[in-house]
C-alpha cells in the first residue's frame, strides 16, 4: 500500500497533459498490486492464490517501466525514481518469496 500511495503523491506532480495517459496508467497498475495480493488472499486453491500472485507480479513490472519512463521524460528526478524502484523491487522480491513458499507448500502436500 505505501507504494500505491507514493505513487499517486508523486504523479500529482505530473504535467496535466498525462492525467489520462501516464498518470492514469501508472496508478492503475500499482492499485491492481496489492488489489490482486487481496483477491488471492481470499480463494480457497493454491492455484488461485499463486495465478493471483503472478497477477501482482505483472503490474509490479509495468510500475517499474512506468516509473523509468517517467524518469526519463523529466516528470521525476532520479532520487524519487530510484526510491520507487528499490520500493518495487522490494514487493518483487516478497511476492515471489510468497508465491515459491506456496508452490513448494503444494508440491510436499501432493507427495504425502
Amino acid at each position: 500500500m505505501e507504494l500505491a500511495k507514493n505513487v499517486y503523491e508523486v504523479t500529482k506532480q505530473f504535467p496535466a497533459e498525462e492525467k489520462f495517459g501516464l498518470i492514469s496508467q501508472l496508478r492503475r497498475a500499482v492499485v491492481s498490486v496489492p488489489s490482486n495480493i487481496a483477491e488471492g488472499y481470499c480463494r480457497a486453491g493454491q492455484k488461485e492464490k499463486m495465478h493471483f500472485l503472478s497477477i501482482s507480479l505483472g503490474s509490479l513490472a509495468e510500475v517499474e517501466t512506468q516509473i523509468i519512463l517517467s524518469k526519463e521524460l523529466g516528470y521525476i528526478d532520479k532520487a524519487i525514481s530510484e526510491k520507487l524502484v528499490e520500493q518495487v523491487i522490494s514487493i518483487q522480491k516478497q511476492t515471489v518469496s510468497l508465491r515459491t513458499k506456496m508452490l513448494n507448500d503444494h508440491r510436499a502436500k501432493i507427495q504425502q
